[in-house]
């Protein structure tokens, strides 16, 4: 229980310990003894009867009177160590006298893990009792209050998601991609599911776990296993390239919903049967509810990691690095999930190692939610984020999604710049005898070398006012000789042709 100091409340805390009073009263006196303490102070209950005992002596009784264990007015009470008066909080003994039965109140002054025993002081006494933990915020236990404001922080941090994700996605909304409207779902269902957790545990604290709040709670298992079902929806089709590589997946799609909508179902299942079913009662029939859901997720995992791998392996043969960057980091964001979801694993495992300890619960109550549900949920949160992010809306969508990169190989051909190309043209244009000559220049000294020389690149009313230039698309680059010249062979070539022919070509006889 938290202290009023700790988390507020109009209520002072309190145990009030109730016993229900027989329904056919006793003639005489039949008494119950009965105990509040801190854990800490577990020590101070009892006393050893001597040094070699293996048990302590708890209730005050006539021979422990005679003992000077405990005085006559302590009779039918538990007995006190002589130093309880040094405990961590206060402790109450008292004996409840079923017959006209009192209910003892203990005032909670400081945060702690207190216990309630009782024990029959009359021979052949019968008796049920209700103990009543109140803190001062409300009715939800000191060990799910932390659940409050986690909640509500988490359904505002989703809140946020979907406000910047929402501008992004009006902003560009003529150019979506089917996987983003998805991606947008599952954002709107995220902020609804945790805002019904949230007011799960707020209609809990406020009016206590009644018919109400088990509505909520089951509305609430419901959504949580759509939530699931979603998220490992939403993660196949994206590993599958579904929106960026492929357009569509075709039939695939339609085996990815059928899975979504089984695993939904056995979570569905699985939900009502945690909450029907006590880990008393559970027998070989939990089977028929765990191992179809276990089925499904391990469907899920195997087809995720396989088609993420698949896309990647496609991308990188097709050599579409940037799309390929993207699945890459995507593989990252999963991996470091497991690896932080095993780590976090491996770590408590040494903690709960210790959970057959009496003093397991009382050392933890305070965090064990945290270890159970909590982190998990921080883990899931930044996942959706980091791929809402890498698939966020942007201007050029499908542009992107629908074009290839083109490949860029180091071995070939080096191909100067445009801009280099004119520089070259302007520093030397033909004359007008060599395009008499259908654009063969000769070489300085006149020995007859035919140079390969562009067309004259502006012709009259080719540029514009300010001198640029037109584009040279469709116009020839090289200009060889006549348009009805062949070169061939078995044709009879001049020594002059031949060997200008054998320098264009490259060919020696």
């Amino acid at each position: 229980m938290y202290s009023k100091i700790s988390w507020g409340g109009d209520t002072d805390p309190f145990i009030l310990t109730t016993l229900d009073k027989p329904k056919s009263p006793p003639d005489e006196d039949v008494f119950v003894s009965l105990v509040v303490f801190e854990y800490r102070d577990e020590d101070l209950i009892g006393v050893w009867p001597s040094p070699d005992t293996l048990e302590k002596e708890y209730i005050c009784t006539q021979p422990n009177i005679e003992k000077k264990f405990c005085n006559s007015t302590q009779l039918g009470e538990f007995i006190l160590s002589p130093n309880a008066s040094d405990s961590k909080s206060q402790i109450l003994s008292t004996k409840i006298n079923l017959k006209e039965p009192e209910a003892p109140k203990y005032s909670v002054k400081k945060t702690g893990y207190y216990c309630v025993s009782s024990s029959a002081f009359s021979d052949g006494a019968q008796y049920k009792g209700t103990v009543e933990f109140r803190n001062a915020y409300g009715k939800l236990p000191a060990a799910e209050i932390a659940k409050l404001p986690f909640y509500a922080g988490i359904t505002i941090a989703y809140a946020v998601i979907g406000i910047f994700w929402g501008f992004l996605y009006i902003q560009n909304r003529h150019d979506i991609l089917p996987v983003q409207n998805y991606i947008t779902a599952i954002i709107i269902f995220l902020i609804v599911e945790e805002l019904m957790t949230w007011g799960f545990y707020d209609y809990k604290n406020s009016h206590g776990f009644n018919a109400g709040a088990k509505i909520f709670m089951t509305v609430d298992s419901i959504l949580n296993a759509g939530r699931n079902s979603f998220s490992f929806f939403l993660l196949l089709i994206v590993c599958m390239g579904y929106g960026v590589v492929k357009p569509t997946l075709g039939k695939t799609m339609v085996y990815v919903r059928f899975l979504a909508v089984a695993h939904f179902v056995f979570g569905v299942i699985y939900a009502f049967a945690s909450l029907s079913i006590t880990p008393d009662n559970a027998g070989p029939l939990v089977l028929f509810v765990v191992l179809p859901l276990a089925g499904t997720l391990t469907a899920f995992y195997v087809w995720t990691l396989s088609s993420l791998n698949h896309t990647m392996k496609d991308l990188l043969e097709r050599k579409q690095s940037v799309k390929a960057m993207m699945y890459k980091k995507l593989w990252w964001c999963i991996l470091a999930s497991i690896v932080v979801i095993f780590g976090f694993f491996f770590l408590n495992s040494f903690t709960f190692a210790e959970r057959s300890s009496p003093d397991f619960v009382p050392r933890h109550w305070k965090t064990r939610w945290f270890i159970l549900d909590g982190w998990l949920n921080l883990v899931y949160m930044v996942d959706i984020a980091y791929v809402a992010y890498l698939w966020r809306p942007t201007a050029n969508n499908r542009r992107f999604a629908m074009s290839d990169e083109i490949a860029q190989d180091d071995e070939g051909f080096e191909i100067a710049s445009f801009g280099g190309s004119v520089d070259e043209e302007d520093a030397r244009s033909p004359t007008g005898e060599e395009m008499r000559n259908g654009g063969i220049a000769t070489a300085p000294g006149g020995k007859g070398e035919l140079i390969p020389v562009p067309p004259k690149p502006v012709g009259e009313g080719g540029a514009d006012e300010r001198g640029q230039r037109r584009s040279l698309e469709g116009e020839t680059i090289f200009a060889v000789g006549e348009d009805g010249e062949r070169w061939s062979e078995d044709e009879d070539e001049s020594p002059r042709d031949s060997g200008e022919k054998q320098k264009l070509t490259g060919k020696n006889k």
